[in-house]
């Protein structure tokens, strides 16, 4: 008999395929202490959580016989998925159950947005008869811009064009094939800012994408642009977007999240043309029902040894395998985060090469996490070591594994090669006795760099002086240098700098490197 426990609400309809299986005894108890919870666990051999649950590695060292962790949502930041990774604990979480409440919403927004629902509303409520304030306009004919063309962005887009809307998309990995399927226009972000009436964002929070809507953007928009927020608080720039409502710029804005949760003092919710709601992207019941039955199936089928799907962490692997691969696993994913976050455009290909020991071994969890650490960082909490190659063949994405023989200095390295529709971009990896994964090539020049924390790389002509004028950059901004790498194929030719820093780098800091004498490109890389 396995043991379940669920310790936050959830749904009981979603839960009854749980609760009927006759091998399963499901005891349903929220709000438990931690001290209870952390004394309980050890009989368990599941646990099912939201997000009130804080599902730490002090409690799973006393989770002896559990198997498996389930999320009944989306975000697992409650979850340590490497405590639970080191201790053979499978992760899974229901990504899909909330896509159409999401979507739904969004569309709702967009709607009241447009015919001014909720000030018309509140209008009548206060006794008024007033027609001529609340002159909205019509979807058809109108052209949607939509960053971030993920599961919800894509139903959107299907929304919008019942309506007859001309829909302009921008995503990282959007091809021309793809939205010639979806019949939506494959555009860049300032296109859509310049052409799009309305404009909605569905991308994840990431460092690329925070306040990737802000003043640069509101200048391009036309007058009386509206926007819309149903994915994450911080992607559009509450300040510059408050401006543009009092400049005129956006005429009205549809809010879901914020940058603050819940807001204090936000000032945009004083103004007339802003609407918004609690974060209710997913509060329906269908979506409460449909991530706790996803979530469960996933439970179940993890406790009877059948193929599960949305592993956050590594599925499990015959101990043998994971002993010959486990090594590369982290050079794997660093090497994707790595090289997703110097590759510009569109992205077409991904070419994973193997060679020398690796190539003997069964790579194909290497692979995973590779894949995982590309697609990742423009798709966050979608992508898993399970969906990632099924997600880059959605995309159109075509993925090539090769194998070689010995490289002529490293016993064994991975090499990872992206191509977008601006040009091509490569990283290298191997493993060194002693110091772990080690990134030892970039874009083919050679160097020796640590794939950890914050990484700020420049791709240069080989001059005296640059050197001293970044760092001279860096440290007038507050930044430390920890470590510096060059590596050039020639006197004089380009080069390629990375430098290990102890913090992020600002935006103004990295504008101004980029305007040295010399300095053909630079990054700022976060592993």
């Amino acid at each position: 008999m396995f043991k379940i426990l669920v310790s936050d609400a959830i749904s009981e309809e979603g839960l009854k395929k749980l609760m009927d299986a006759p091998d399963v005894q499901v005891d349903i108890r929220p709000g438990l202490p931690p001290e209870e919870l952390k004394a309980l666990i050890g009989e368990y051999d599941a646990l099912l959580v939201r997000s009130q649950t804080k599902v730490t590695a002090d409690l799973l060292a006393g989770a002896r016989n559990l198997k498996a962790v389930g999320r009944a949502g989306v975000g697992v930041d409650n979850i340590d998925i490497e405590a639970a990774t080191r201790r053979g604990i499978i992760v899974v979480n229901a990504p899909d159950g909330n896509t159409i409440s999401t979507a739904e919403h969004t569309f709702a927004m967009l709607m009241a947005l447009a015919r001014n629902i909720p000030q018309a509303y509140a209008s009548i409520q206060s006794g008024k008869w007033d027609r001529k304030s609340f002159v909205g306009v019509e979807l058809r004919g109108k052209t949607l811009g939509i960053v971030g063309l993920g599961r919800i962005g894509t139903e959107v887009a299907k929304r919008a064009m019942a309506f007859g809307m001309t829909v302009l998309a921008y995503d990282p990995f959007l091809t021309r094939e793809r939205a010639d399927q979806l019949g939506v226009e494959s555009v860049s972000v300032d296109d859509i800012c310049r052409r799009a009436d309305f404009i909605t964002v569905h991308t994840p929070l990431t460092k690329e994408t925070r306040h990737m809507i802000s003043g640069p953007q509101f200048a391009l928009m036309k007058k009386g642009v509206r926007i819309l927020n149903c994915a994450r608080g911080g992607i559009i720039d509450e300040k510059a977007l408050l401006a543009a409502l009092e400049d005129g710029t956006v005429g009205g804005a549809a809010l879901d999240v914020f940058e603050e949760e819940p807001p204090k003092d936000n000032p945009l919710l004083a103004s007339n043309r802003v609407i918004a709601t609690p974060h209710l992207g997913a509060s329906t019941v269908e979506a409460q029902i449909n991530v706790a039955i996803d979530v469960g199936e996933e439970i179940l089928n993890i406790l009877h040894d059948r193929p599960f799907k949305n592993a956050v962490n590594l599925p499990s692997l015959p101990a043998e395998v994971m002993r010959a691969v486990q090594p590369y696993l982290a050079l794997g994913e660093k090497l994707g985060q790595l090289i997703s976050q110097i590759a510009a455009g569109r992205l077409y290909a991904i070419e994973v090469t193997y060679g020398g020991a690796v190539a003997e071994r069964e790579v194909a969890p290497v692979s995973r996490t590779i894949l995982k650490g590309i697609l990742s960082y423009h798709h966050g909490d979608e992508v898993n070591y399970v969906n990632a190659p099924f997600i880059a063949e959605t995309l159109g994405i075509k993925v090539t594994e090769t194998k070689t023989g010995r490289h002529k200095v490293f016993n064994d390295w991975i090499s990872v090669q992206l191509t977008t529709d601006e040009g091509t971009h490569s990283a290298a990896g191997t493993l060194f006795n002693g110091l772990g994964p080690r990134i030892v090539q970039i874009d083919g020049y050679s160097v020796d760099v640590a794939p950890q924390g914050t990484l700020l790389i420049t791709r240069h002509i080989d001059q005296p002086g640059i050197i001293g004028q970044v760092g001279s950059l860096l440290g007038a901004a507050g930044v430390n240098i920890a470590a510096m790498q060059v590596g050039r194929k020639e006197l004089g030719g380009q080069a390629v700098m990375v430098l290990a820093v102890d913090k992020p780098v600002d935006a103004e800091t990295l504008a101004n490197i980029g305007q040295v004498p010399g300095i053909l490109a630079v990054r700022d890389v976060s592993l």
